[in-house]
């Protein structure tokens, strides 16, 4: 049974989530604060955090950053309505999904539900496929120990980072428009697109030896972006 950690400071919110995602088969655990939260995941790592923006204390885009510092757990954040900074601002920080307040229950279970199965962590989900390993020049994942790397380097990737790299090393030198990748890789038929264009800069800042002037995850202009062979000398 896959565990979710709940963190939000209004009591009826945290309440509310948690019915609707032990109805769905979750075991939950909650915590008001972002210091609980934190200490909480050290002592028992969840499957998933459930993680609101606008906590007391530590705020959620800190615990966010301190979580990906120590860990690689799921993290779908709760922003505000119409507030695209701060979904920017959590993507970039390292969650792998968000929901905007006022939301549906059912909506964030189907989100973590995703969040999960993306993850594999779900039980009975389905074996990695051959081949193991993925490579482009020095680029490579291997994908039963869901870990890149990049030459000698071990790339520290998200899990919506990892999927974006995986994707895009399945179809090399191939041009996708946001929507394409929005759907191939995030699963999704509708969404912010800018979801994927702050997951290719976090991406280039990466793999790329100058982020600035990506020649790896390139921009097709008028398109979307393109996965180029590194140069190995890079």
């Amino acid at each position: 049974m896959p565990r979710v950690l709940v963190v939000d400071d209004d009591p009826t919110v945290s309440e509310v989530v948690a019915r609707y995602l032990t109805s769905s088969g979750f075991a939950v655990d909650t915590a008001g604060d972002g210091t609980t939260a934190l200490e909480q995941v050290a002592a028992n790592p969840p499957d998933l955090v459930v993680l609101d923006l606008l906590l007391p204390g530590i705020d959620g885009l800190e615990v966010c950053r301190r979580l990906r510092e120590r860990s690689s757990v799921p993290v779908v954040m709760l922003t505000a309505l119409g507030e695209e900074s701060d979904r920017v601002l959590g993507l970039e920080t390292g969650a792998d999904d968000y929901v905007t307040k006022p939301f549906s229950p059912r909506e964030l279970v189907l989100r973590v539900q995703s969040v999960l199965r993306r993850a594999a962590t779900v039980t009975g989900a389905a074996p990695v496929a051959a081949p193991a390993t993925l490579q482009l020049g020095d680029l490579v994942v291997d994908l039963t120990a869901r870990e890149a790397r990049r030459g000698d380097r071990t790339l520290s990737l998200t899990l919506r980072e990892f999927d974006l790299l995986e994707f895009l090393l399945r179809h090399p030198r191939t041009a996708f428009t946001r929507a394409e990748l929005l759907e191939k890789v995030w699963g999704w038929t509708f969404g912010d697109q800018s979801t994927v264009t702050v997951h290719v800069r976090r991406l280039r800042e990466k793999i790329e030896a100058d982020p600035s002037q990506p020649s790896v995850l390139v921009t097709v202009w008028g398109v979307g972006y393109r996965l180029e062979p590194p140069d190995v000398a890079a």
